[in-house]
């Protein structure tokens, strides 16, 4: 049976994990305690792109599949009695586990730690069984139909609300906290988060600059990647204040989470004011090196940013409940300084 802490508490165990953590980071606590609000009354009926899930009474045992799931349930006070490993990084690692910011919500509420199922070659529905879950939480996930329906016949499923991977993690936080009964308490962590997100960008001079989210490989600049609006990365840079360049909206819109150009076509993505890229310290000198990229003005300004490859900083830029206070200062402050650079 899950413990049930408030969602401050959760950011007072952020706190301590920042002051911690490589990245130097802090962040305050939530201005006031989610846990007087009233719960959900069931059955709940939730609509999604996949149908609709009814629950019919508050769920004990939650598992979660797919990216950030977990941290809202956690965030929420709701320890899962399963999850996903996260092996969101480059080095596919099954055995990876979990990142620090999700560890640290886990210790911080005690009680028996999740079951993790592997995610290398897809659901493990007979992990997710295993657990006896009462309820799913999947708004952050991939799930086709097929996935869906085998998952349906172990528990209720809380799926995407649109398209597949393209829920933000406002909606994500909404959505399942809809299904663990607890909706006052996500509206009240989404302020939190966004009170967090305006102290930490109030002095930033971000407007009326662009951004967006790339995967670039310094030693392959045939083409690169951009990650469109629809997709948590950039999105992710809209909420700090960047406004999304053309090409990112337009993307969104036909349900693409990227799209790729070849150095040919780098004029294409000239309005782009800061690239922000997965990357390990050398993209920005290839790029710069390149006939065709560094054409780009923001090549040419050196307002790109790299957060790395497989580590935790270039996982917690994907923003989860939990991640979001963990990255915000250090990103932001990266952030800061690839844009003093635009002219």
């Amino acid at each position: 049976m899950p413990r049930i802490r408030t969602a401050a508490g959760i950011a007072a165990a952020s706190v301590l994990l920042l002051t911690g953590c490589a990245t130097g980071s802090s962040t305050a606590e939530p201005s006031s305690d989610s846990s007087a609000a009233a719960e959900d009354t069931f059955p709940v009926t939730i609509t999604h792109a996949l149908g609709e899930t009814t629950i019919d009474a508050k769920p004990e045992r939650v598992a979660t599949i797919g990216w950030s799931n977990q941290d809202v349930a956690l965030a929420l006070g709701v320890v899962p009695v399963g999850m996903d490993t996260q092996v969101w990084n480059w080095t596919n690692d099954a055995d990876l586990g979990v990142y620090e910011w999700t560890q640290d919500a886990i210790d911080e509420l005690g009680g028996e730690a999740p079951a993790l199922f592997s995610t290398s070659d897809g659901t493990d529905f007979e992990a997710v069984a295993d657990t006896a879950p009462d309820v799913i939480l999947a708004a952050q996930s991939g799930l086709d139909e097929a996935s869906y329906a085998t998952l349906s016949e172990i528990a209720p499923v809380v799926a995407y609300p649109d398209v597949a991977w393209f829920t933000s993690w406002r909606d994500t936080i909404t959505l399942n906290a809809e299904g663990l009964g607890l909706s006052a308490q996500g509206d009240q962590l989404v302020s939190d988060l966004e009170d967090q997100i305006a102290d930490a960008t109030a002095d930033a001079d971000f407007a009326g600059k662009t951004a967006a989210f790339f995967s670039i490989s310094a030693s392959d600049l045939s083409s690169v990647y951009i990650y469109t609006g629809g997709d948590a990365r950039t999105a992710f840079l809209g909420d700090l204040g960047f406004d999304l360049p053309q090409v990112a909206i337009d993307g969104a819109e036909t349900g693409s989470f990227y799209e790729q150009f070849s150095a040919e076509n780098a004029d294409k993505i000239q309005d782009v004011d800061v690239i922000v890229t997965y990357g390990d310290g050398t993209v920005l000198e290839a790029l710069q090196a390149d006939p065709l990229w560094s054409t780009l003005p923001a090549v040419k300004n050196g307002a790109v940013v790299e957060v790395g490859m497989g580590d935790a900083y270039s996982a917690a830029v994907s923003p989860t409940a939990l991640s979001i206070p963990w990255v915000l200062d250090q990103y932001v402050g990266d952030l800061e300084a690839a844009a003093a650079k635009v002219q």
